[in-house]
């Protein structure tokens, strides 16, 4: 027996099925495909089709890996915390948290904690008590003689817990007012005059708020509404009335990401 003699069993095997070798082949012409249409073209699925109506896999909610009950963070970047240091808005010999940051309009709202992000420099040492913080940003405050304590928990109950206690004392005023009825009426009658005067003052004295960056047609209207029409009365905001503006007129803290109280300074000097 030679090498070229040997050969499997009959029917063990079965050569591949050849198709586009003529009809006769049983696989020719269309190769097994059948007719023209879809289906005849490479690459094509059609498992979902539905007669037409929206098939199942597109009518079911695709809601991947996002958790829904992730925690969300206020991110407070380097660059926002030197301008809030700059505009004396922040005490920096205290701990600041993130009640304090609400307090002073860094931040709108604490969420489930404040983050400490960005790049920059500091100008003063600060001990800052967040949830989370970046290496880098740790190391900025760090160089600046400063310290990043991380605390856990929801910082904003503490910012709730001051809005009841406000509550509790106006009710005293209206029994003052009862108490003294007669007395205003001889003195309401004065004040009526010299109101007028003291209104046309002050339209008078008006500056042109547009001219701070920041301050558009409907900022200053908003601010009209609130007494507030010179320059001289922008310099003067403290840093609680400023949270107060943030919150009536939704200026998205502006008024320290603008930098209004330098701006109203220094179109004040120009003025002289």
């Amino acid at each position: 027996m030679r090498l070229n003699e040997l050969s499997d069993n009959p029917g063990a095997t079965k050569a591949r099925k050849r198709i586009g070798r003529g009809i006769g082949s049983g696989k020719g012409k269309t190769g097994g495909r059948g007719v023209k249409g879809q289906k005849s073209r490479s690459g094509v699925t059609i498992g979902g089709y539905e007669g037409g109506q929206m098939p199942i896999y597109m009518r079911l909610p695709k809601r991947g890996f996002n958790k829904p009950n992730r925690k969300k963070f206020a991110e407070l970047s380097i660059r926002r915390l030197q301008q809030a240091i700059d505009a004396g808005v922040l005490d920096v010999k205290k701990d600041i948290d993130a009640s304090a940051l609400v307090a002073a309009g860094v931040i709108r709202r604490a969420h489930d904690g404040v983050r400490l992000i960005g790049e920059g420099k500091l100008s003063a040492a600060v001990n800052l008590k967040v949830t989370g913080a970046t290496a880098g940003a740790t190391k900025i405050v760090e160089k600046a003689k400063g310290s990043v304590e991380l605390v856990k928990g929801k910082p904003e109950k503490e910012a709730k817990a001051e809005k009841p206690a406000a509550k509790k004392v106006a009710p005293k005023k209206p029994e003052a007012k009862k108490a003294e009825p007669k007395k205003p009426t001889a003195k309401k009658a004065e004040p009526k005059k010299a109101a007028p005067k003291a209104a046309a003052k002050k339209v008078e004295a008006a500056d042109d708020l547009t001219k701070i960056s920041g301050v558009g047609p409907v900022f200053a209207k908003r601010l009209a509404q609130e007494g507030i029409t010179t320059y001289l009365q922008i310099t003067k905001l403290t840093a609680k009335k400023i949270a107060e503006l943030d919150e009536k007129l939704e200026l998205k803290n502006n008024i320290i990401n603008d930098d209004w109280l330098g701006q109203a300074k220094a179109l004040i000097a120009a003025k002289k």
